[in-house]
């Protein structure tokens, strides 16, 4: 599993990082996003339908942490 650490990041570079790292995945692949910005609570998820892509666990984590399973089901360009 690809992980995405965005802890200490704010709006927009979760985002940003989340993007690229969809971008460079191979349809099948899970992502593990992590953030603490509370942005992330909506953006992330926005994001990830907006790309056709399958958000198949969210959970809040210790210390304010979002922790977001994403799986690749199509090409994002």
């Amino acid at each position: 599993m690809k992980q995405v650490d965005c802890i200490g990041l704010y709006c927009p570079e979760p985002v940003f990082r989340a993007r690229k790292a969809m971008e460079e995945s191979e349809v099948g692949e899970i992502i593990e996003i992590l953030a603490d910005d509370p942005a992330a609570e909506s953006d992330i998820p926005v994001l990830v339908k907006k790309l056709g892509q399958e958000l198949v666990e969210f959970e809040k984590l210790e210390d304010g942490v979002l922790r977001f399973v994403v799986k690749i089901v199509k090409e994002v360009r």
